[in-house]
């Protein structure tokens, strides 16, 4: 099977330095490397232009955000799979790429593959040498996980309107409520340095809420989507409740965001059936 990689990346040039030399020693090496400039202003897109010419480049001269870019290359990828990395990650394994096409192969409702990562995020993980067993999985991270392209291109796919965050739960809901496959395999291990650089948690946690919401009124069927949106809603308060008053006082941001947006969300509500969705609320727990 032809394999596809996609990065998206903003001001992160030192990351993706490093990305990309593991991604040019990869053995057999990908059908193509997408990968999205989004409103970088650092050097990033002269790097890939001098570096690395064959890798195929899409430039946002403004930031459209990870999700709507992850959609383009997803609607673009020449590839039968897709491997979705950031650009602070990349697989350990130089053969890692016939490993995915055997998986896919062997696996033909497989629609989404996520794999075990060495983050900075978790220190422990770094010598981590087992990652339990297969399983099925409600969500995934766009820093290492593989899509089957012809799947992506029957459902709705990454909502654009996200702009950042949630776009991992909310596809891995499409695909298991309509019967495919997602899947946490320990096929091979994802190296994730989670770089500090454009991270904010209080803006992601608006994100995350907001994306949150929005994916409750598309998919949702009524009139659980009333009472779902509600529990999530209270969900996302006590978190911030959690963190203090800082957090506390900036809550009601996401909630207006929300409520701005919902004109627009309304228009694309497909809601699932109740039992697909209800296949993917028990794989979370």
């Amino acid at each position: 099977m032809k394999i596809s990689i996609m990065i998206t990346t903003r001001n992160r040039v030192d990351d993706l330095k490093i990305t990309c030399t593991t991604l040019s020693a990869l053995n057999p090496p990908p059908f193509e490397v997408l990968i999205t400039a989004d409103g970088c202003t650092d050097g990033t897109i002269d790097f890939i232009k001098s570096e690395y010419p064959q890798f195929n480049l899409t430039i946002n001269k403004v930031g459209r955000g990870s999700v709507a870019s992850r959609d383009f290359m997803m609607q673009n990828a020449k590839g039968d799979l897709v491997l979705a990395l950031d650009d602070d990650s990349y697989p350990e394994q130089s053969d890692c790429l016939l490993t995915l096409s055997n998986l896919f192969e062997k696996n033909p409702k497989l629609a989404i593959a996520t794999f075990p990562q060495r983050t900075d995020e978790y220190p422990e993980t770094l010598t981590q040498t087992e990652f339990g067993e297969e399983k099925t999985v409600h969500s995934f991270p766009n820093s290492g996980a593989c899509f089957r392209v012809s799947t992506y291109m029957t459902l709705p796919g990454f909502e654009p309107l996200f702009f950042h965050m949630y776009e991992e739960p909310d596809y891995a809901l499409q695909c298991l409520a309509t019967g495919w496959e997602v899947k946490f395999i320990p096929v091979i291990t994802v190296r994730h340095f989670f770089s500090s650089v454009s991270r904010n948690e209080i803006r992601n946690h608006h994100l995350h809420s907001r994306n949150e919401f929005w994916s409750i009124v598309m998919r949702c069927p009524a009139p659980y989507c009333f009472f779902i949106a509600i529990y999530k809603t209270l969900g996302q308060a006590g978190y911030a409740i959690k963190r203090g008053p800082k957090w506390i006082v900036r809550e009601p941001i996401w909630w207006w965001n929300a409520i701005k947006g919902l004109s627009s969300i309304m228009k694309k509500r497909q809601p699932l059936s109740w039992s697909g969705y209800k296949l993917w609320l028990s794989s979370s727990s």
